[in-house]
């Protein structure tokens, strides 16, 4: 299949890892591509490890399963660096996005020996910062486009200012906050 690009989330049940795998589907939808996000249902709770899954492609996609080989994975919560083993099948062609401040040391040591590209991002600080509250769902949306290049960041923020128009129709308030951790979480984002 022709540019198919497969991503792996990894998260907390309450982080918005699902969320956002669902916004990105939809944003990607909107420049034309063909879509599949999907969260991988067990025992959620909140806090529990979750994963989510998302396929995009330029052609129609046959392909009706979890993500084994993922191009790319996004762990929304570092701390599951050491329980979840987020690399499992992951392309060394492709990267990891990490919401975390560690150091590059300390990371590659968790990752036992993984030989792709791993970028960073502080997403906590830029939740903080935008909406005053930790969201990280949001910064990583942001930071996954940003490595991918499944769209430009104009696309991104344009179909996000109309999603999030409609998803907070009735908390208007918050629709500025998230515009803006889109915006510091593409300049936030950085290959180590």
């Amino acid at each position: 299949m022709n540019n198919l690009i497969e991503i792996r989330w990894h998260g907390r049940g309450g982080q918005g890892a699902k969320t956002a795998s669902l916004l990105l589907a939809d944003a990607a939808f909107n420049t034309g591509k063909y879509i599949q996000g999907f969260p991988e249902y067990g025992p959620e709770r909140m806090g529990a490890p979750i994963t989510a899954y998302n396929r995009i492609s330029d052609k129609p996609i046959t392909i009706h399963s979890n993500i084994y080989e993922p191009d790319y994975v996004v762990v929304v919560d570092d701390t599951l660096l050491s329980s979840v083993p987020v690399t499992s099948g992951l392309k060394e062609t492709g990267a990891i996005v990490i919401n975390t401040t560690k150091s590059a040391e300390q990371l590659r040591e968790q990752l036992k020996g993984y030989k792709g590209e791993i970028y960073t991002i502080d997403a906590r600080k830029v939740s903080q910062e935008a909406l005053g509250k930790y969201f990280p769902n949001t910064p990583m949306l942001a930071a996954i486009v940003k490595v991918t290049g499944i769209m430009t960041e104009e696309q991104l923020l344009s179909d996000m200012q109309n999603s999030f128009k409609h998803k907070f129709a009735k908390k208007p308030e918050v629709i500025d906050g998230n515009m803006k951790a889109l915006e510091l979480a593409l300049k936030e984002v950085k290959k180590i």
